[in-house]
């Protein structure tokens, strides 16, 4: 069946290579070529369409009787191939068509009878010929959007088909591990078990026997060699050097650790790796090598990419050598204590998963590979578990000993919490008999392990990376620098960007790796296609409301908040702040993003749950009716919200006046805007008053304030030492600005004495009453000690003497 496949998929990548285009000058090339035109090239459909129809129909006849899932992922490939070849075929007749159609315009309709036009026999068969060619054309174009689509519906039914297997072989209970069922293919193997066991290893006796003939024997030899070398000395070596790269090459910074802790997890990978492809050439580098031999090899070399990514990654974590550049916070005790874990986990997948490789290439019974699949479960599972309570048992051990152990993150907390339950999960599913089910879990717990390191440790060599080539103090900052000639902020913001960049393409990578890919059935370049693909709106076609689209648009949401969140927080402290914005304008600008964003997720939730935006009328209609009842307050407020962080008529930090309120303006949210007071209470005004009403902005534009004072003298005093008294006060206090200079102004001469002003400028609003206050003090103390007081309020006595009013003559009081 596997050869079949192999088959076909070679037939469909030649004809995706070869076919849909094969070419030829059209027919009057020659002749278009002396008239100066260019040459028209065709493509042959009529060959390559009936093709393409054979193979959709054989992938639909394979389908239909097949239920391995690797093979049906692999006729789901080719029918997405074939849906690809079928829309570049069709895409690629449309010119012929336009050209077609263009030659009979020139051509014109067919004269009428009665019109008296008579044209030539030659013009007539050179219409209908062109006719003929277009109605062809078109049945052509017709078919290709036939092929295309029934390839699109073919691959949909594949993968309804594998969840349904998927969820079959989930609930279906095996056995339980205590019971005899389980464990009955150890003591009474099945007789045709034991023979396809037994003709797989003469067939292995026979790939060793070939591998050491004479005149290969050298060869062999070598390539062993090689293979331990590169396993034991290259690794060691490897590492030593990128180490002493990251040591004596590398600027001083955070990039010096996590260029280390990726060394780590590269050397290990690379030396694994080469090793089992250099025992695959030391053993079937011939051509007699039967076809489930290589094919046995070529799964144990796949293999070895996930174990050496897991050995990797947690030497890389742990990093037992150098505790210092241990780039996670983790103490030194407990990466001792878990130093045996990922050698031991690498080890236990590469076994057990090459006895499921052995069991799928041989073909064995159902209880031998419910047998294998509960084994890697049991072992996957209670290596979780036991990671998870020896960490926290030496945590507890230092506790007890009054050490402090590292500072743990709430992240860190429920990566360990996520262990423990799914560890739990797989060894009660073993339990109660569900080994599918628990073979799962274990295979995607090892998935999302390998997945989040690998993006831990990305994602800080990328922003360690981009902050350290971009400083002004490495050498490649400084050249950038001078040979563009721009400021150190602007380097700042570059590499802000570029780290958050990076990120976003590794969250993207790691999330669709999460959502694709399971351990063991997905490779690195497989999941770069998927994320290509999905960046570019594949899939995303023909969304229905189902139960399971509910939980993917949860996750949507749940995702997209956080990462909005993320932005937002990267936004308020890491870029904008190496901006030359001011306060008010980043706060704006973060809230408006947070607005839209909100709004984005929203629409992307709905999308994933299969909502259709062309039947969303009634919505619309609701929301007019509800808007024009009870909601036009709250859009009213939304609108302004939204001109006051655009317009920005007022702005974070700014010291309004609306309707007897003053204070600073600490927040603009969408629906009203905090204005904190004088004594730290805070006003909540609706955002609409501050479009409506009259708003008085005291520090738009940093205007300065206007400190005055005005008093009120007795007639009989000097008022140029009063004047020069008054500007002196002003002068003399360090808050006044010389520009423009403070004065005196003869306000009003009025029977109580002379009115006397005196104005001076700060440099903002919120010193006025401070300066104020200030300068009060020091004008009393200045006049009292001058002998200068101020004019006194009269007062009028009237008397009743003797029955008579007795107005006597106002005086001071």
């Amino acid at each position: 069946m596997s050869k079949w496949l192999r088959l076909m998929r070679t037939s469909l990548l030649a004809l995706l290579v070869m076919a849909p285009f094969v070419i030829h000058a059209a027919e009057n090339a020659e002749d278009s070529a002396a008239a100066g035109e260019e040459t028209v090239v065709k493509v042959n459909a009529s060959a390559e369409l009936p093709k393409m129809q054979k193979i959709l129909d054989k992938i639909k006849g394979q389908v239909s009787g097949e239920t391995n899932d690797a093979q049906l992922s692999q006729l789901n490939e080719m029918a997405l191939e074939l849906s690809g070849n079928a829309d570049t075929l069709g895409q690629a007749l449309i010119p012929q068509r336009q050209q077609l159609m263009a030659q009979l315009a020139v051509l014109g309709p067919v004269p009428k009878a009665d019109s008296g036009v008579k044209e030539t026999p030659e013009v007539t068969r050179k219409r209908n010929a062109l006719e003929n060619q277009k109605q062809k054309l078109d049945e052509q174009i017709k078919q290709a959007e036939a092929i295309k689509g029934g390839s699109l519906h073919l691959s949909a039914q594949i993968v309804s088909l594998r969840r349904d297997n998927l969820k079959t072989q989930l609930a279906l209970n095996s056995g339980s591990i205590f019971g005899p069922r389980f464990w009955a293919p150890l003591f009474g193997m099945q007789q045709m078990d034991g023979e396809k066991l037994a003709n797989f290893r003469d067939e292995l006796t026979d790939t060793v026997a070939l591998a050491w003939e004479p005149g290969w024997r050298l060869g062999t030899m070598l390539w062993l060699v090689a293979a331990v070398l590169i396993a034991t000395l290259g690794r060691r070596y490897g590492e030593e050097f990128l180490a002493w790269i990251s040591i004596n090459k590398l600027p001083e910074g955070r990039l010096r650790r996590s260029f280390l802790a990726a060394a780590i997890a590269l050397t290990t990978l690379v030396a694994v790796v080469l090793a089992f492809n250099f025992l695959d050439q030391a053993f079937t580098r011939r051509e007699e090598v039967s076809d489930d031999v290589q094919s046995f090899a070529d799964r144990l070399v796949q293999l070895s990419l996930f174990c050496g990514l897991i050995a990797g990654l947690g030497r890389a974590f742990l990093s037992t050598r150098r505790p210092s550049w241990r780039l996670p916070a983790i103490s030194n005790e407990v990466a001792q204590a878990l130093k045996p874990y990922p050698p031991l986990t690498a080890l236990l997948v590469f076994i057990f998963q090459t006895v499921e490789a052995l069991n799928t290439t041989v073909g064995t019974s159902v209880g031998t590979t419910i047998l294998a699949n509960g084994m890697t479960a049991l072992l996957v599972g209670a290596t979780a578990l036991s990671i998870s309570f020896r960490s926290s048992r030496v945590r507890r051990r230092l506790v007890q000993e009054g050490q402090t152990p590292e500072a743990r993150s709430t992240l860190v907390g429920l990566v360990q919490m996520s262990i423990t339950l799914i560890g739990l999960a797989i060894m009660l599913s073993l339990i109660i008999g569900y080994v599918t089910l628990a073979r799962f879990l274990s295979y995607e717990l090892v998935w999302l392990g390998i997945v989040c390191g690998a993006y831990y440790f990305l994602s800080h060599l990328v922003s360690d990376g981009c902050e350290t080539l971009l400083s002004v103090n490495s050498l490649t900052g400084k050249r950038m620098q001078t040979s563009l000639n721009i400021d150190e902020r602007h380097l700042s913001q570059a590499a802000a960007l570029l780290s958050a960049l990076g990120k976003t393409m590794l969250l993207l990578f790691a999330v669709v790796a999460v959502l694709n890919g399971t351990f063991g059935t997905s490779t690195p370049i497989e999941l770069l296609q998927k994320a290509v693909e999905f960046w570019g709106g594949k899939g995303l076609e023909s969304l229905n409301i189902v139960p399971a689209h509910l939980v993917n648009a949860l996750l949507c949401m749940v995702i997209g908040i956080y990462v909005l969140r993320a932005v937002r927080r990267w936004l308020d402290n890491d870029f904008l702040p190496k901006t030359t914005m001011d306060i008010g304008m980043r706060v704006s600008l973060v809230t408006l993003f947070s607005n839209i964003g909100y709004v984005l997720v929203i629409l992307l939730t709905l999308s994933t749950m299969g909502v259709q935006w062309n039947k969303l009328a009634w919505i619309v209609s609701a929301l007019s009716v509800g808007i024009g009842f009870g909601l036009q307050e709250i859009v009213k407020n939304f609108i302004s919200g939204l001109i006051l962080l655009t317009e920005r008529p007022v702005k974070v930090g700014d010291l309004v006046s609306i309707s007897g309120i003053e204070g600073d303006i600490r927040r603009i949210n969408v629906r009203a805007t905090e204005i904190q007071l004088g004594d730290k209470s805070t006003v909540i005004v609706p955002n609409s008053q501050l479009i409506s009403q009259n708003v008085r902005n005291a520090t738009m534009g940093n205007a300065q304030g206007v400190v005055t004072i005005t008093l009120t003298f007795p007639l009989d005093i000097d008022p140029v030492q009063v004047r020069e008294i008054l500007l002196g006060v002003y002068q003399e206090n360090e808050r006044i600005l010389d520009t423009p200079e403070p004065s005196v102004s003869f306000k009003d001469l009025t029977p109580q004495g002379i009115v006397l002003s005196v104005t001076g400028n700060v440099s903002n609003q919120r010193q006025i009453g401070g300066v104020k206050s200030d300068l009060l003090f020091d004008l009393l103390t200045r006049l009292r000690k001058e002998g200068i007081v101020l004019s006194r309020p009269q007062t009028m006595i009237i008397e009743r003497k003797n029955g008579e009013v007795v107005v006597k003559e106002p005086q001071q009081s």
